[in-house]
């Protein structure tokens, strides 16, 4: 998968098209991430102890990770991502301008 815990991405489809946020954690087996701040839903809790009230809480929800663009430091917008090898390491880098992407 190319998006990673902690990347800057941008949403392409969905009801928070074009939101951007930081992603919380990724799920490379079901192909989703989960972005902070998006696909809220509501759920509702239980009360922790005896005489409270339960409450509803907004939690984000797992996004399909083809729905979001990786956000480029330097152009500012969201790109593609190429893998450039440099002294033996991997680095994931801008297809627009090449500057490297992400942590």
């Amino acid at each position: 998968m190319h998006i990673k815990k902690g990347d800057q991405v941008k949403i392409l489809a969905g009801r928070d098209r074009g939101k951007t946020g930081t992603v919380l954690r990724v799920f490379p087996e079901q192909g989703k991430i989960s972005i902070e701040g998006m696909n809220l839903h509501k759920k509702r809790a239980k009360p922790k102890a005896q005489g409270k009230k339960g409450e509803t809480v907004l939690v984000p929800r797992p996004f399909p990770a083809s729905r979001v663009a990786i956000l480029c430091g330097s152009c500012k917008r969201g790109v593609r991502v190429g893998i450039r090898v440099e002294g033996g390491k991997k680095e994931r880098v801008c297809k627009k301008c090449g500057a490297l992407v992400g942590k």
